[in-house]
This record gives C-alpha cells, sequence and structure tokens, in this order.
C-alpha cells in the first residue's frame, strides 16, 4: 500500500484533508477500496459517500467509484468535520503535564476511552476535556481537541488542541511525521539484541478483520527498539515509531515473537502464576515531542503508571534485573 501520513493514530473522524499516494500494488484497485484501506477510521460505504458527494479527488478530478487506481496518482480525501452532538461535560480527573492558550497536554491513564464512540457515549477523555476547558471547540468537531489517539488500555501521553490555530498546526507535524513518539513496553520473552528495528507493513488481518498484521499488502510500518532491562522471561523495552498504524508497536512486536506482557488480542501472556502480571498491556506512551503552534520545540516525559511499575519493581525485587530509577514527568523548552 501506499506510504501515506500517518492517518492511523492521527484523528480523521474530527474532519480533515488526506493525500494519498497508490503504490504498486494498488494498480487497479477500485478507488473507493483503495481510499477505504488507505484510512481505516473511515467505513467502505462513508468512502462512496465522499465520492459521490466529489470530496475525493484523482489528480484533482473528482472519479466514480469504480474508477481504478495507478501509482504516480495523488488521491486528495476531504473529510468534512461532522455535525457536532450534544456533548456534556463530566468532572473525570485528568492528569494534565502542560497546558498554554493553544494546547494542553495531558497523561491519560489506561481505560479510559478517548472519545465517545458506541457502548461508550459518556465517561470519555472528550467529557473531561469539555470540563476542564469549557471553551474548547475546534472545528466544530464533535470530538473537539482530539487530534490523536492512544489505545484504551495504553496510558500515557496525548496532545490535545484547544484553538483551530493548533490542531492544524500539530496535524502538519503528524503529517511530515515530525512528532516523536516514545514508548515503554515489557515484552514477553528475553530480547536478545540490545537495539534493533522492524520494518515491516502492517495491514488488516484477513483471516480475522478486527485485528491487525504484518502483511505484504500493508502499509510501510518502522519501529525501533532498544532495551532497557532484561529479566528471566520478560524484557523491558524503550520503543520509539516513525510511523503511526493502528497497534503497530502491539503487531511489531508480536511479529518478531516478543508480543507485549498483558495483550490480550496478540498473545502477550507469559503464563507463571507467581507473575504480577496485568489485564491490560503492558504498554505506555511516556515521551512526546512535537512543536508548539509559536514554533518552540518541546519534550515531555511521563513516568510508568502505578499499575506498570509495580510490576517492574516486583520483577527488580526477585533479583531478576538491575534496578534503574523512573523519571517523573517532565516538560523542556
Amino acid at each position: 500500500m501506499a506510504d501515506n501520513f500517518d492517518t492511523d493514530d492521527l484523528d480523521l473522524s474530527a474532519g480533515g484533508l488526506a493525500e494519498l499516494r497508490p503504490a504498486r500494488d494498488d494498480t487497479n484497485t477500485r478507488l473507493d477500496k483503495y481510499v477505504a484501506a488507505a484510512l481505516p477510521d473511515l467505513s467502505r460505504s462513508y468512502v462512496q459517500q465522499l465520492i459521490e458527494a466529489g470530496q475525493v479527488q484523482v489528480d484533482g478530478v473528482a472519479r466514480r467509484a469504480a474508477f481504478k487506481v495507478t501509482p504516480g496518482e495523488v488521491v486528495v480525501v476531504r473529510v468534512p468535520s461532522p455535525v457536532s452532538e450534544a456533548l456534556a461535560p463530566e468532572a473525570i480527573p485528568i492528569d494534565v503535564v502542560y497546558e498554554d492558550d493553544d494546547v494542553f497536554v495531558l497523561n491519560k491513564p489506561a481505560g479510559l476511552v478517548v472519545h465517545p464512540a458506541p457502548g461508550h457515549a459518556s465517561g470519555t477523555l472528550v467529557n473531561a476535556l469539555l470540563a476542564h476547558a469549557p471553551g474548547i471547540s475546534v472545528g466544530g468537531s464533535n470530538r473537539p481537541g482530539i487530534v490523536h489517539r492512544l489505545d484504551k488500555d495504553t496510558s500515557g501521553l496525548m496532545v490535545v488542541a484547544k484553538t483551530d490555530r493548533a490542531r492544524s498546526t500539530l496535524v502538519a507535524q503528524w503529517n511530515e511525521r515530525s512528532v516523536r513518539k516514545g514508548y515503554v513496553a515489557l515484552a514477553s520473552g528475553v530480547v536478545e539484541p540490545d537495539e534493533g528495528t522492524i520494518d515491516a507493513p502492517i495491514g488488516r488481518d484477513p483471516s480475522q478483520r478486527q485485528r491487525m498484521a504484518v502483511t505484504a499488502k500493508g502499509r510501510p510500518a518502522v519501529t525501533h527498539f532498544d532495551v532497557r532491562e532484561r529479566f528471566a522471561a520478560v524484557t523491558l523495552l524503550n520503543v520509539e515509531i516513525e510511523t503511526g498504524r493502528t497497534h503497530q508497536i502491539r503487531v511489531h512486536l508480536a511479529f518478531i515473537g516478543h508480543p507485549i506482557v498483558g495483550d490480550p488480542v496478540y498473545g502477550g501472556r507469559v503464563g507463571r502464576r507467581d507473575e504480577p502480571w496485568l489485564s491490560r498491556q503492558f504498554l505506555h506512551a511516556a515521551r512526546l515531542a512535537f512543536r508548539l503552534p509559536d514554533g518552540r520545540e518541546v519534550v515531555f516525559e511521563a513516568p510508568l503508571p502505578p499499575d506498570l511499575q509495580t510490576v517492574v519493581d516486583a520483577l527488580r525485587s526477585e533479583g531478576r534485573g538491575p534496578g534503574s530509577e523512573s523519571q517523573g514527568a517532565r516538560a523542556h523548552g
């Protein structure tokens, strides 16, 4: 598939523009099928609606859904901002690491859904944001301020736009892949190389559509890792991703035989009853670096939350690896 910008962790549901470039493997693929595969947030039926409305153009020309794409073409998809829905502010505590007039950075706890969806009409991060910043309204979206996502059971740093200017600036940085995203993961098994890079395309698992998988027709995905600590049966890793594919770290680590501990989808269960394993995957967004709308470059870091730190402390107390000091949340301007 085409090497497009990171539309997987960039939230296009609030509206925006995606520029896609078909690759050789996409030759003669229907336009609606190609766009739906490249933009996982959009269903094929919704993509067809966009095509009918002239919101999908190939080299500047609106085409029909059955149009066959060709490498070298530029496909532009305009996703209109959804009609705002009635969203209620809720006094849900959020850990704000940094805030100014344009953005704030928060440390999301595990278990918190980012925005309302079927089955999660309330109790989401968006509801909390409306209580924290009542004036927030970016682009008329029903997901105000949300620029990117973390899985429900992934904890860690997120940046939220408070103004349209901030959203535009942040989306541009996601598009150009200049945002640096660092994670801490506990991988099953002993990872032998001290550092490595996983360069393997990710797409929908053809046999289980709710899962992602490394597949030849997937979208390019690159994950870097280095070993932080080794224990008897698991390895603590620092991970940085160049791309932001859905479930990228979870899929890539499972692909090399070291799935994330506690991952119920990709198999990160070690199976030892005497270990303090979690009911969620051991994955934490620990570092986030980007430019503020005024051009300043900033870096934010967040420590492991208590549930994950408890696991590491237990492993260390059993003498399975060297101790190290955890770093507190901090910002660098």
